[in-house]
């Protein structure tokens, strides 16, 4: 955890809040946003006092600070004063004192240990957030930490700034004044920009230094510096902070930069009642609820409970007036909320143009949702955001895109899968905000029926139309059909805090008010109806000739597609998952010779042949779900070498050796789903499935007749899933010496002995271990120095197992143990004798609490 500090300057102080917040990486946002909000109290004060802002003017040329306009392309005739306003906000100083200090103390010490131990080379430590969650505060705490002064010999802090490409002369200027006693203005003034650095490296040559580089937005700041900061001193450090992972990594990249995050509620309340309530021990309790509320609509954000307990602190302590502004917040009708909304921008001027594209989508879906990662790539795709790379496919690039916004703090990690593979993203309030305001700024898109929604002419401008909303805001579709690239509705049964009635609106308005779609959305290129609760699809949907995805995810469909689906030639996407009524498919696939990703979940049959005929898809990447049949034997799955993702269900006879011929060529397969049709049917010996170099997930769901040897399964499986396997004691053996597998689930009828042993050393790469539904297990083993890095385990009903076995105690890496669905006898001795043994395990959760070890 880190230290999250915020500074309430007093009028005699300068705070700089340098660009707190245009910094950050993954997950959440962390503490420098507290530094911003520091600062606009300074803003306030030194608003009404000239002098502390000549003040202001000397120390920013004492440390090093820039001043820059947040406003890339400001007006000087009307945006003058709060451009300057704005300017100071973001200056940073290391010297201002900080009356109210959040703590999250382990950061704080944790960087403290790092910067002051002796190391015989110089090194680079980084704070990494998304902006407004106080990496500058914390940064300038550090800086002015007593245990720092002692330790180095000199220091120095420079803002840095996205301006750093036009002002590297001027930052080796500020770092080299901190660091010379007595200064000597004048004569750095005529240095040349080489002779900057040679005589900055000499300077530093002989002392201890600590410099920070404060606000760094790209690696070129690092490789235009690092020469002036000799490496061979005994303790030098660099402290940098950024909202960019990728430049944290660049400038040491065997370092840990430390990533902040948002605060937790009570962090949030207390930063509240300091900024809204000044030295009161509480809240007083006719404000606390509405207190609560505005933390959680500011999200854990730092720098927006600054702001709004800085407004509230100059209004009237009424419970009506806090009332009233609570309303305001979200409405972006406070100019200081316009300021925080300035200062994330920077994040979003600062991205290249295809990747703004990216960032902007994020506005369509509604707030607070879990974006599915693989359904946002593939809407990307679809849209062309994406430039072609040599050598990578389209989802390749999209995943680098992904991953460029989740290290620039753009957007937050949400669920990761046990591989590590982010599962879904999400995008913090505020910079939601600031992306749907984008979007319709420049007629990317625009939110329907929202409260914010915009006017018809707006509408009618936009490409793209997010939907998620009651029936009265679907008249203004025939409007917008002329400029419409992409519609997508949401049902709002994704919000906990939506009515009922509102899903039922939807369900009334499909069929009438959906038509025009069909018939007037010529150039149409998405059409997203996931939870729409459609009862038909219309012929005229095969006239939307430019559909790339169709996503028709938990309709109401029922019977069959229409045969016009055979004309959308385009399509990339057909995602028919969760679709309980739909019973039949046409055999018209095979025409859409471009889709990439056919997504089912169950069978499906074709009117007229039976199975559907999918040969001609060269070009198709996730297949998850699919009925066995003659296709296969016939050679029609070789031919799908571009598979990524392949699930092959009710399997038998020789369609599975078929099947297992044909699996050595994909060459491309990441993920293989087989499941037998009968337990007569099983699984011969498949050594083909070491040629499988690119699979790392494999399910087998059927009776194995002999477990292949480690040698015989692909070389770099990751996760490996056993159902109805009826494997034999001595199979075991083989698993654990599979060399990289991390994650391994015995599901039902996997394992049907009574006893299971692990053996000394045995999964060694192991991460994760679920045993479900294995009936006749009584006793289990795990011997000496087996699983060293498990991390996570279930078991679930295992009724006949008396105990979790001894030698879990001493695998130190175990984080969590889940047990649900176990016998009384089994839950008793887990709480009253195995906890005490498991000294090293954080959590043991079952299926009555949550039982912490301390």
């Amino acid at each position: 955890m880190a230290e999250v500090a915020v500074s309430t300057v007093t009028p005699t102080q300068n705070n700089n809040p340098t660009n707190v917040f245009a910094r950050g990486f993954p997950n959440p946002f962390p503490q420098q946003n507290l530094h911003a909000f520091s600062s606009l109290q300074t803003r306030h004060k030194n608003r009404q006092n000239p002098s502390q802002i000549k003040d202001i003017s000397d120390r920013r040329d004492t440390y090093g600070v820039v001043i820059k306009s947040l406003d890339p392309n400001p007006n000087a005739n009307d945006r003058d004063g709060d451009s300057e306003r704005l300017r100071l906000w973001r200056q940073p100083s290391p010297c201002s004192e900080e009356e109210y200090v959040v703590e999250v103390k382990e950061d704080f010490g944790s960087i403290l240990t790092q910067l002051i131990t002796l190391e015989p080379t110089r090194h680079v430590v980084s704070i990494v957030g998304m902006g407004g969650l106080g990496k500058t505060t914390l940064a300038k705490k550090l800086y002015n930490d007593s245990r720092i002064a002692n330790h180095f010999e000199c220091k120095a802090w420079v803002y840095v700034s996205e301006e750093y490409r036009d002002k590297r002369k001027e930052v080796l200027q500020r770092i080299l004044r901190g660091v010379v006693d007595p200064p000597a203005g004048d004569e750095i003034d005529k240095l040349l920009e080489q002779e900057l650095v040679n005589k900055l490296h000499n300077v530093l040559a002989e002392k201890r230094y600590l410099i920070v580089l404060d606000d760094v937005w790209g690696m070129e700041v690092w490789d235009g510096l690092r020469y002036a900061f000799p490496k061979r001193k005994l303790g030098s450090k660099i402290l940098l902070t950024t909202r960019n992972w990728e430049v944290a990594l660049h400038a040491d990249a065997h370092g840990h930069p430390h990533q902040l995050r948002l605060l937790n509620h009570e962090e949030g309340f207390t930063l509240l009642r300091s900024k809204a309530f000044p030295g009161a021990s509480a809240i007083p309790s006719e404000f606390e609820n509405l207190a609560k509320e505005i933390v959680v609509k500011c999200e854990g954000l730092p720098l927006a409970v600054v702001v709004v307990g800085g407004l509230l602190s100059r209004k009237l302590k009424s419970s009506g007036e806090w009332a009233r502004e609570l309303r305001n917040i979200r409405g972006g009708l406070l100019e200081d909320q316009e300021k925080i909304t300035k200062f994330l921008a920077l994040s979003y001027n600062d991205l290249p143009s295809p990747l703004k594209s990216c960032f902007l989508y994020l506005g369509l879906f509604p707030k607070g949702m879990k974006i599915q990662t693989k359904r946002l790539i593939r809407l990307w795709i679809a849209e062309g955001f994406l430039p072609q790379e040599r050598g990578e496919t389209a989802e390749d690039v999209a995943q680098r895109y992904l991953n460029e916004l989740i290290g620039r703090c753009m957007i937050q990690v949400g669920t990761v899968s046990s591989l590590g593979r982010v599962k879904t993203i999400r995008i913090h309030d505020l910079l939601r905000d600031l992306s749907v305001t984008k979007g319709k700024e420049e007629y990317f898109g625009d939110t329907a029926g929202s409260s914010s929604s915009s006017s018809s002419s707006q509408l009618t401008k936009s490409r793209r139309h997010s939907i998620h909303s009651c029936h009265e805001q679907y008249d203004f579709l025939k409007n917008i059909a002329d400029y419409s690239r992409s519609l997508l509705f949401f049902n709002r049964e994704y919000n906990a805090d939506v009515d009922k009635k509102v899903w039922i609106h939807l369900s009334f308005m499909q069929e009438k008010k959906l038509n025009v779609i069909y018939t007037e959305f010529k150039l149409l290129r998405v059409l997203e109806l996931d939870g729409v609760r459609l009862v038909s699809l219309p012929s005229t949907i095969g006239d939307l000739i430019q559909l790339r995805y169709l996503g028709l995810r938990k309709t109401n469909l029922e019977g069959k597609l229409p045969l016009s689906i055979g004309n959308l030639l385009n399509l990339q996407t057909l995602d028919l998952r969760y679709c309980c009524f739909l019973k039949k498919i046409p055999n018209v696939i095979w025409k859409l010779v471009n889709l990439r990703h056919l997504l089912l979940d169950t069978p499906f049959d074709s009117p007229d042949s039976g199975h559907l005929r999918l040969d001609t898809l060269t070009n198709l990447q996730s297949l998850p779900y699919i009925e066995a049949g003659n296709w296969i034997a016939d050679g029609g799955l070789a031919n799908m070498t571009n598979l990524r993702q392949l699930g092959i269900n009710g399997l038998s006879g020789p369609v599975v050796n078929s099947v297992l011929s044909s699996i050595q060529g994909l060459h491309n397969l990441h993920s293989l789903s087989l499941s037998l049709q009968s337990e007569e049917d099983e699984f011969p010996i498949f050594m083909h499935l070491s040629q499988c170099t690119q699979l790392q997930k494999l399910s087998l769901n059927g009776k194995i007749k002999k477990l292949p040897d480690p040698h015989e399964f692909p070389p770099n499986m990751l996760k490996l899933t056993l159902h109805n396997s009826h494997l034999q004691k001595e199979s075991i053996a083989k698993l654990e010496r599979l060399p990289k597998l991390k994650m391994l689930l015995l599901g039902k009828g996997a394992y049907n002995w009574a006893e299971l042993s692990f053996g000394a050393e045995g999964f060694s790469q192991l991460h994760v271990l679920r045993l479900i539904l294995l009936k006749e297990l009584e006793e289990w083993k795990v011997e000496e120095k087996a699983m060293p890095m498990l991390e996570y385990m279930v078991i679930d009903r295992c009724e006949k197992l008396r105990k979790i076995p001894e030698g879990l105690k001493d695998i130190t890496s175990l984080k969590k143990l889940k047990i649900t669905g176990m016998p009384v006898d089994f839950e008793y001795r887990l709480r009253t004798i195995d906890l005490l043994e498991l000294k090293n395990t954080p959590v043991i959760e079952s299926t009555t609490d949550i039982l912490a070890i301390d």
